[in-house]
């Protein structure tokens, strides 16, 4: 049975960290797993319920009663988060929660849960889980770690295209102030700021397509995993001698 590695995607908000491991994933037979999904359905629950999140008793009350879970539409082909038994996956890429995200995900009780999770679902390998922390907080001894970026002028353009459809009201204006604040407080913050790990790989996918960074990735995938075979090689005739 061929060696499962966990693969780590860290970046900045709009670079297609979620399309890159959702293609990865679906290439290697692997189980993706979104981080921001995670964070964003804890905002959903925090909005709904009223949670002031400046109230360490309120949120450490509100994580208790959080339990969050993937399951694969076989229609969309993708993993939908859950929250509790109901599916808030169109909830969680509302405008209103994007501007709140990075606020709740700054707390401390609120990554520790997370992050826990994150780490129970990675026990078995086998996974691609992109976010901001994870190859630096979360997976730091992750056999692949990918950093991607973009300028900011592409990122806004995508997100826009994205948002638009969902509310035709949004505007070039908005996306980008909500992107240079996210990206500000995501690499700010005390608890497990953005940055990349000395040992992931970066990529800039600003003038390449989806299916040249896909195969970019790939390649990385099978240079990780031939050098792990032969590592378990070089180990297995030691100990043959």
């Amino acid at each position: 049975m061929a060696k499962k590695i966990i693969i780590t995607i860290d970046g900045w908000s709009s670079c297609g960290k979620s399309t890159l491991a959702r293609q990865l994933a679906k290439a290697l037979g692997y189980v993706y797993i979104d981080s921001g999904a995670m964070y964003r359905a804890i905002t959903v629950y925090f909005l709904r319920n009223h949670v002031d999140w400046t109230d360490t008793a309120q949120v450490d009350e509100a994580l208790n009663h959080i339990r969050l879970h993937f399951e694969y539409n076989t229609k969309s082909e993708q993993s939908e988060i859950f929250l509790g038994e109901e599916n808030i996956e169109y909830m969680i890429r509302d405008l209103v929660v994007a501007e709140k995200v990075s606020d709740v995900a700054t707390i401390a009780a609120v990554r520790t849960c997370a992050v826990a999770q994150q780490q129970k679902m990675g026990e078995k390998k086998g996974i691609v889980m992109d976010g901001r922390d994870i190859g630096t907080t979360v997976f730091p001894h992750a056999e692949l770690k990918i950093f991607m970026t973009a300028t900011i002028e592409v990122r806004v353009q995508r997100r826009f295209a994205e948002m638009v459809l969902k509310n035709p009201n949004t505007t070039i204006a908005d996306v980008k102030s909500n992107l240079e604040m996210r990206d500000h407080i995501d690499s700010h913050r005390q608890v497990s700021p953005l940055r990349q790990a000395e040992d992931a790989i970066l990529l800039d996918n600003t003038t390449i397509s989806m299916e040249e960074q896909l195969d970019f990735a790939l390649k990385l995938v099978a240079k990780v995993l031939k050098y792990h075979a032969n590592n378990e090689a070089v180990l297995a005739n030691k100990v043959s001698d």
